[in-house]
This record gives C-alpha cells, sequence and structure tokens, in this order.
C-alpha cells in the first residue's frame, strides 16, 4: 500500500477557488427530476442572487415543473478540453423558485453583467425587463461541492 497523497485530494479545489470559477463565464448543466423518475437535464447561462447561483427560466418551463414537485437540484459548471485541462465544480442542493418581480430583476442584472461584461446601468433597463418578462428565478441553495481541477497534476 502506498503512502502517497490520494489523486482526489490533490484536484480538489479550495472554497476560494470554488467562488473564483463561478464567477467567470461559462455555462451551468443543470438537472431536475422528471414526474416518470427521469432526469430532465439542460445548459444554462447564470448569474447570482443573493451569493448564490441563479438562473431565470420561463414560469412554466419543465425544470420549473419538476422543481416545484421535488426542489433537488444538481448543477455542474465545466471546461477543459483535454484530461489534464478538466476543471468543474457540481453543486448538489435545492432550489429555490423565486417570483418576487424585484429579486427576479436582481438576478437579471447579474446575468446581463456577466454577459455584457460591464457594470449595470439604467440604459440596460429594458434589456433586462425584456430577458425577465414571464419568467422566475431559480436559487440554488447548495448543499454540497464537489470540485476538480486537473491542471493541478502538472
Amino acid at each position: 500500500m502506498g503512502s502517497g497523497i490520494k489523486q482526489r485530494d490533490k484536484i480538489k479545489m479550495s472554497p476560494e477557488e470554488i467562488d473564483a470559477f463561478l464567477q467567470g463565464w461559462h455555462t451551468m448543466s443543470c438537472a431536475t427530476m422528471n414526474h416518470d423518475g427521469s432526469i430532465h437535464l439542460v445548459a444554462m447561462w447564470y448569474g447570482f442572487l443573493e451569493g448564490a447561483p441563479a438562473l431565470e427560466t420561463k414560469a412554466k418551463s419543465q425544470k420549473v415543473l419538476n422543481l416545484r414537485r421535488n426542489p433537488q437540484i444538481t448543477c455542474m459548471v465545466e471546461e477543459g478540453d483535454s484530461y489534464d485541462q478538466l476543471v468543474g465544480v457540481e453543486m448538489v442542493g435545492t432550489a429555490e423558485i423565486v417570483e418576487d418581480p424585484d429579486r427576479i430583476f436582481e438576478m437579471g442584472i447579474s446575468i446581463v453583467e456577466r454577459t455584457s461584461g460591464q457594470q449595470y446601468t439604467e440604459e440596460m433597463r429594458p434589456a433586462v425587463e425584456m430577458m425577465i418578462n414571464k419568467r422566475v428565478a431559480i436559487k440554488i441553495n447548495v448543499d454540497k461541492y464537489v470540485s476538480w481541477d486537473h491542471r493541478k497534476l502538472g
């Protein structure tokens, strides 16, 4: 038996590294449970609401129907084109469906800032309002993070 460090421990990211990675511009894959037990998996742009990862979606979307029935959600953000460059974070938790217009607008600002690379100004209000029309926010209350950064192996 070897006394070396497990590879899993080498590639695990610190809470600060996880936060920095999630703040970067990525697409998030989100999984919810369908009524028949199958998994509904979609790729979404995301922002933050009250410090937690969040997304906006149509109020009548399949993921919202699933989350009203069962709030469990698992999301993953990842990047890398080769094994030695794989970096990712899995988030397991519960979803809060947000219907309050002010909180949805707050989350919308986060997404617009992230997609535009600019600080929000009132000139952006029409774009945010159009994006969140007839939509809800889904705030992800993360219970567990699983992370990997294969660049640490080199």
